[in-house]
């Protein structure tokens, strides 16, 4: 044999322990970063339970962390446990779901809240399986949930963790716009073995793309794996496609989220009229405020307090210009969701 075959066949033979000590490196270092930069946030904290740590990954989905801690945080305060969440009805999870966005989000934690309180004792589920069978919660929900509430070793795979994945493995800029198959079976190769360590490291990719393997403005002079990124090392090549943002101004969306803006502030069901009028000058629809006086106080619908605020989120929705086949179109919309309820002409959450 020539030593030149020889050579070759030696290093195919090593290539395997190469990778894995690559692989095991990258463990290290990303457990060791985490360790010391994790951002504070309480459904991480040692206190932490299964139920908060479900709550903050639904509210977490396409929403920021500083959007979502002051809501988490009245919420757990307000319902520390599925069986409370459970008791009201779905129009008060909406209500405080405030203007997170997606507000569907809030009617599937009541509904999973529902059927944990009643058919789990109270207690999420603690396997994938388990919480995969909660209405509302889809596959990464459910891993993300049991490995970080209850420490099983899963492969978690969400929009930050793609983006460090494809760049630090892949050499690629961004992931694909949608999960492939080959992605997922990336991550679950790069999971490692040791449960704990499963853990943190889904834990530290997700924390190293949100706020250093950034989408737009990558900060790589702070990574603690940039020695062994694929995409740094090619140069940094350009995305091969360009991420879609969705739009808001004029959509369906805004209308409806100004709509649920009224229903959020009222406590009682609000005239349809309301939102058909058309505004001419400075009001155009009958005012809730003005009406408060006008009647005997057993029969007045609305505080003043209320009327206030209910006008004031008339006022921003009349602002959108909506016209009657948009407005028709948002509120169907609404009502087909669960979002809303119509009865006797009027709407209120459900």
């Amino acid at each position: 044999m020539s030593a030149s075959l020889t050579t070759r066949r030696r290093a195919q033979d090593d290539a395997p322990t190469q990778v894995s000590e690559r692989i095991g490196g990258l463990h290290t270092a990303l457990s060791e970063w985490f360790a010391v930069e994790a951002r504070d946030l309480p459904w991480r904290a040692p206190g932490r339970t299964p139920w908060g740590v479900l709550v903050s990954e639904v509210m977490l989905q396409q929403t920021p962390v500083a959007r979502v801690l002051p809501v988490w945080r009245e919420w757990m305060q307000r319902w520390p446990h599925p069986a409370e969440l459970a008791g009201v009805p779905a129009g008060e999870a909406v209500r405080a779901w405030g203007r997170l966005g997606y507000p569907r989000r809030a009617l599937r934690l009541h509904a999973a809240a529902t059927v944990i309180a009643e058919k789990h004792g109270g207690l999420v589920p603690d396997t994938e399986e388990g919480l995969l069978a909660l209405p509302g919660v889809g596959s990464y929900t459910a891993a993300a949930v049991a490995a970080f509430a209850f420490g099983r070793r899963t492969t978690v795979v969400d929009t930050n963790i793609r983006r460090v994945h494809a760049r630090l493995v892949g050499g690629e800029a961004l992931p694909a716009p949608s999960l492939t198959a080959a992605e997922q079976r990336r991550a679950t190769d790069l999971l490692p073995d040791d449960r704990a360590l499963s853990v943190t490291w889904n834990a530290a990719t997700m924390e190293l793309g949100a706020v250093v393997c950034t989408a737009r403005s990558p900060r790589c002079g702070d990574c603690p794996v940039s020695g062994d990124c694929a995409w740094l090392a090619a140069g940094k090549p350009a995305p091969t496609h360009t991420p879609r943002g969705q739009a808001w101004h004029g959509t369906d969306r805004q209308v409806r989220g100004a709509i649920m803006a009224v229903l959020r502030v009222s406590a009682h069901p609000v005239p349809r009229e309301l939102f058909e009028a058309s505004p001419s000058g400075a009001r155009g629809w009958p005012s809730i405020r003005g009406s408060v006086g006008a009647a005997p106080a057993e029969r007045r619908p609305f505080t003043e307090g209320t009327a206030v605020a209910v006008d004031e989120a008339l006022t921003q929705f009349h602002a959108l210009g909506t016209s009657p086949a948009q407005l028709e179109r948002s509120l169907a919309g609404l009502l087909a969701d669960g979002l809303a309820v119509e009865a006797d002409g009027h709407l209120r959450l459900p």
